[in-house]
């Protein structure tokens, strides 16, 4: 039944060639910037390029202060680090997401707790955490919140807006403030997209946004947390800077630190695809409609953005009716040159992932088994 869809595809892309998940696209300054980058030899982590990048994704997503990072998982550890996770900890997330999530955590040497997504949002549901908090914790008097189970602190919360979806941001806020639980955005997928005309990655105190090549934009490999605490803002910028203290010629440091800010080169790379962020957005959403029209008409179900968000549609997706529609789809495209994927492998199913609690995971397994990544490319 999919072979309309691999035609449908390739009609998209007008080519007959492979035709992969996502790639980055490059029409602006991109050589520019990276040619003044390569001539100015300030290549490594200190060089304009860094500086205004980060004043760019500030400027775009609203927040007060952007720090660049290596990558993605870089910028959510550093994150989990600020927001004060440590050794025996409790960090509340999804199970539906990206493995790099739970290794953040598990850098920070806490336990991820495992509760369930929404089927509309794809992302952490506000009602199942708030079953988890009601049936599994209390607030203690030193005022911080416990899991009564396990006898640890669940010190953050840490929602991931999956393929570009955001998730419930309003009554997931409520929640963290009312349990003293702090909230850290994964936005790692999501730059572009919105909540209640708020950008994602700025309603919890710290968040990340991803810039790997597979990104709505790419630096080739990047991150960036954002914060509206300027004082988060400074300590992230230090920690990430191998924790120096400034000197003119002396190495001294005041802290552990991580070698994680992101290179001049990767930066300039970054600046030039930001500037073309809004209309790879237009281009994106206008490909979403293409799939979702086409949906309508065949009786296939795309997700799309649920009401008081605006998504980046990072990556179109299909929800089969069930796992052998999944994997009759997967055959037919990657048999035929069109690059399909599944949903991650959610993380409790992960041998790592175990033993960690977790709430009843309905959403997750309905969803692990119909969910279809299809190519999502803008066209230029």
């Amino acid at each position: 039944m999919y072979k309309d869809f691999v035609k449908f595809v390739r009609d998209i892309y007008e080519t007959k060639d492979f035709i992969p998940l996502h790639e980055p696209r490059f029409f602006g300054n991109e050589k520019k910037y990276l040619m003044d980058t390569i001539d100015s030899a300030f290549v490594s982590s200190v060089g304009k390029y860094v500086d205004d990048f980060e004043s760019a994704v500030a400027g775009y997503t609203g927040a007060s202060f952007a720090i660049a990072t290596v990558n993605g998982t870089a910028a959510l550890h550093t994150a989990l680090v600020l927001a004060g996770v440590k050794n025996n900890d409790e960090v509340i997330t999804q199970s539906l997401t990206f493995v790099a999530t739970c290794n953040a955590i598990r850098y920070c040497n806490a336990e991820p707790v495992f509760i369930d997504v929404s089927k509309e949002t794809l992302g952490l549901s506000a009602e199942s955490m708030s079953t988890f908090i009601e049936e599994n914790c209390e607030i203690r008097d030193d005022g911080f919140c416990w899991n009564k189970q396990s006898n640890k602190v669940v010190r953050a919360c840490v929602p991931m807006h999956t393929f570009g979806f955001p998730v419930e941001l309003d009554a997931i806020s409520l929640l963290c403030q009312r349990y003293n639980i702090i909230l850290v955005e994964d936005a790692a997928e999501s730059l572009g997209s919105k909540y209640k005309k708020q950008h994602t990655g700025t309603v919890g105190i710290l968040s990340a946004v991803s810039f790997n090549g597979n990104k709505i934009i790419t630096t080739g490999g990047g991150g960036m947390l954002l914060t509206n605490n300027k004082a988060l803002a400074e300590k992230a910028k230090h920690i990430t800077t191998t924790a120096k203290v400034k000197n003119r010629w002396c190495f001294e440091h005041d802290s552990t630190g991580f070698n994680y800010r992101l290179p001049n080169i990767n930066a300039a790379l970054g600046l030039a695809q930001i500037e073309s962020l809004p209309k790879i957005l237009n281009k994106k959403r206008a490909i979403a409609k293409k799939y979702q029209e086409w949906g309508d008409e065949n009786g296939i179900q795309f997700v799309k953005e649920h009401e008081y968000t605006k998504a980046n549609y990072w990556l179109n997706t299909i929800i089969t009716e069930n796992i052998a529609q999944r994997d009759e789809l997967l055959e037919e495209t990657n048999n035929n040159g069109v690059m399909t994927r599944p949903v991650w492998t959610p993380m409790h199913k992960l041998p790592m992932n175990s033993h960690c609690q977790k709430i009843e995971l309905t959403n997750t397994d309905w969803l692990n088994d119909r969910l279809v990544n299809v190519p999502s490319s803008m066209i230029i």
